[in-house]
């Protein structure tokens, strides 16, 4: 199991997912382990696509434009406290969004008001990064939340009361990562790779850049806020712990969809926009992608463990009975192979609640399925780096010394202390 995930690494993007889908051929075919009983995700992929859809729709209507330029405006009202405000925009941009992709749009605004206003911008990159990864633990239309949720649920733990301990815990360790951000690296005038990038002319101050924003902009994106609303509501109306709609016709999972499909037709019948082109968008090509990688993990991840789950359970299950931290180091370093929130939800999870461990740690490990941070390849990572032409923003001679390393670290171990404490009061 572990070669194809490897193997899916190296390929890079939805390597991990073609990767995990032929593992699953050497799994059952040649070590004889029954594919029967393996656990498919089709509800999680069905919810990434209808979203993706959504925000897509959204984005071709200049949805998104709007929303960079309201980021930029924030931005611009305390540029002196950027490390603080950039993690905020990418939090909740992804938090309303269930997609880390975002943050593609922000990164260049807070690289841009960084550097005018002389602050190192390594330093709100690096969390802002780190803000986006760890918001899909908390984001109530993410996949991993959603399928995380509907395995919690039979154990007692309501989805609201889920979300209820993820979003503070999430936040506050976000702002944690960001006070000590604030602190990392020399000034930038003291910066030498920046003086000698400043010789040579390789740094543009833009200054404020005025996007051409659609008509139909505020009104897709006030349909898509509307629909998001409307599922966190009716999650709310038909869970067990309001218990105002019992035996609903259309459950939580089955709202999400249509509802974002709903809000996708809103879109482009009051917006009349060109609907084939919301499968040529960037956002929509990046949640396929994320379908075939959560397809191929949960399914290699699912016939291995279904292959020698008693053996999990002798081993594993008393060692986290007694150090039950252990498992948000499992989830951290697993993370980083598997590349997605998602998959390394939808691949331990089930396992870790299977032998036993309880759900108060089980939610307050969930936070470090997201250290995507610490290998330089990911995505929005690289971006980063890309848009920052000071030259602050770099990966070190080691690899793994580079600027988002310690706000990642302090940001997952802060909102995994903080989710045992809060999620005691709350359970």
């Amino acid at each position: 199991m572990l070669a194809f995930i490897f193997l899916g690494a190296r390929i890079g993007g939805i390597g991990i997912g073609l990767a995990g889908g032929a593992g699953v051929i050497v799994l059952s075919l040649f070590l004889g382990m029954p594919t029967r009983q393996s656990y498919i995700p089709i509800d999680v992929i069905l919810i990434i696509m209808s979203v993706i859809t959504a925000i897509s729709a959204m984005q071709v209507a200049g949805g998104m434009d709007w929303l960079v330029e309201l980021a930029e405006n924030f931005l611009r009202k305390n540029p002196k406290h950027i490390t603080f405000y950039a993690p905020i925009v990418t939090y909740m941009m992804v938090i309303m969004a269930g997609t880390g992709h975002t943050a593609f749009l922000t990164l260049p605004v807070i690289a841009k008001v960084a550097k005018e206003q002389g602050v190192r911008p390594s330093r709100p990159l690096s969390i802002a990064v780190v803000a986006s990864q760890i918001a899909i633990t908390a984001s109530p239309i993410s996949a991993a939340v959603v399928f995380f949720s509907g395995i919690l649920e039979p154990m007692g733990v309501g989805y609201l009361t889920f979300i209820a301990i993820c979003i503070p815990t999430t936040f506050m360790a976000c702002m944690a990562g960001a006070f000590v951000a604030n602190f990392m690296g020399c000034e930038l005038k003291e910066d030498p790779v920046y003086q000698e990038r400043l010789a040579k002319g390789l740094i543009y101050i833009q200054g404020i850049t005025k996007l051409e924003i659609a008509p139909s902009a505020k009104k897709a994106t006030f349909i898509f806020f509307i629909a998001i609303v409307l599922v966190v509501g009716y999650a709310a109306v038909i869970s067990s712990s309001i218990g105002l709609v019992e035996n609903p016709m259309l459950g939580r999972n089955e709202a999400i969809m249509t509802f974002m499909l709903a809000a996708a037709t809103a879109i482009v019948f009051t917006t009349g926009i060109d609907a084939s082109k919301i499968a040529t968008t960037a956002t929509f090509r990046s949640g396929m992608t994320a379908c075939i990688c959560v397809l191929g993990v949960a399914w290699l991840g699912s016939t291995f463990v279904n292959g020698h789950v008693e053996d999990i359970k002798e081993v594993a299950g008393t060692l986290l009975a007694n150090y039950p931290w252990l498992l948000a180091i499992i989830l951290f370093f697993s993370s980083i192979l598997l590349y997605s929130q998602g998959a390394t939800t939808i691949a331990l999870m089930p396992v870790a609640l299977a032998i036993g461990v309880a759900p108060l740690t089980a939610i307050a490990s969930f936070a470090a399925v997201s250290a995507l941070f610490v290998l330089p390849t990911y995505p929005t990572l690289l971006a980063a780096i890309e848009m920052d032409d000071t030259g602050s923003t770099r990966i070190g001679n080691f690899v793994f010394n580079h600027p988002f390393i310690v706000p990642g670290v302090v940001t997952i171990s802060t909102s995994v202390a903080l989710g045992f404490i809060v999620g005691k009061l709350i359970l």
